[in-house]
């Protein structure tokens, strides 16, 4: 019975805890007691809590107009084509104001960037009329926003269809640089030309000129381009104005884009009864032209350098005094002889 006695005390007086295990050695009076509780370290796993399970619903801070935005940055992130989508999914942080807000887009005024912000939210822009669609677009441009009719919903439809003009034109020009012009342009800059006129014939244009007396176009030499399709949106001085601010921004200089009358075909012949010559009249269309230069030192193309050479000739001394007396004789008039 003392046996089972003792051993029931035994089960009573052992930990029901976690196990601990020593750390350190102490010394040889040294028990468990909370003293030296310092000691020992817990094996068990610790308890996740809910704060590390479940995510932060992280807001940021933008100042646009001096008006602020708090808004969840996963929107910006969606769209990663965008300028917000790229400068919140980059690891690249953009900078802070003191306050710890991001002030972006100056200049711009809050009114648009409210409707900015409903394309990242529904994908499109109701905008009303008091909103011009030139400060749309700017936005729009700004914030690498697709322009479309898709994107853009506003009553200001004349306005609209400008803008889409202006942005179909830019591309369509460039096309036609490329394909049409460029390969015309590389042909004089290999004869050494430094300047091109171009005129843009329809595909049907007939040009019949006369072997001994073709028509006087000037000085210049005009090349000639054959596209309907550059003819019809040269028409438009709008797309006239885009083409320029093409050709400006690729380096050209001098740049005139007109409509001007060219001679096609014969109208009739004549002969001049002063000189006897043939005289031969031109039939005129209008159509597009384009003058552009890529010379790099204009300025001292139209100067000229002239050089004066200095010749030795021997003089006899008594000739030359006899020279300047004579030159030092007073004027008479000569009486002529009867």
């Amino acid at each position: 019975m003392s046996g089972n006695r003792t051993q029931e005390v035994a089960q009573r007086t052992m930990p029901t805890g976690p196990v601990l295990r020593r750390t350190g050695t102490p010394s040889h009076h040294s028990s468990h007691s909370p003293r030296h509780s310092r000691l020992y370290q817990d094996d068990s796993e610790p308890e996740s809590t809910s704060s590390q399970s479940e995510p932060k619903n992280e807001r940021v801070t933008l100042v646009v107009g001096g008006k602020r935005f708090t808004i969840n940055p996963a929107i910006f992130t969606k769209h990663p084509e965008t300028m917000l989508g790229r400068m919140f999914g980059s690891t690249l942080s953009p900078p802070l104001t003191e306050k710890g807000e991001y002030e972006i887009a100056k200049g711009m005024s809050s009114a648009v960037f409210k409707h900015i912000l409903d394309y990242y939210k529904t994908g499109s822009m109701d905008c009303p009329a008091s909103l011009p669609v030139q400060d749309i677009k700017e936005a729009c441009d700004y914030f690498l926003i697709p322009f479309n009719d898709k994107v853009v919903r506003t009553p200001n439809l004349s306005d609209f269809m400008h803008e889409i003009s202006n942005d179909g034109a830019k591309k369509q020009f460039d096309i036609y640089l490329t394909k049409t012009i460029l390969p015309v342009l590389a042909e004089c800059a290999q004869k050494g030309e430094r300047e091109c006129h171009l005129i843009i014939l329809m595909d049907d244009d007939v040009i019949d000129w006369d072997t001994e007396n073709p028509p006087y176009t000037g000085e210049e030499i005009i090349q000639r381009v054959y596209s309907s399709e550059l003819c019809r949106f040269s028409k438009y001085f709008e797309n006239r104005d885009i083409a320029k601010e093409v050709l400006r921004e690729k380096g050209l200089k001098k740049i005139r884009f007109g409509v001007e009358g060219y001679p096609t075909t014969k109208d009739k012949v004549r002969i001049k009864h002063s000189t006897g010559r043939k005289e031969v009249l031109y039939n005129y269309v209008q159509r597009p032209f384009i003058c552009m230069s890529w010379e790099k030192e204009e300025a001292k193309s139209r100067h000229v350098d002239f050089t004066c050479v200095k010749v030795k000739t021997d003089i006899n001394p008594e000739a030359e005094a006899a020279t300047l007396g004579a030159s030092n004789l007073p004027d008479h008039d000569v009486e002529p002889n009867d």
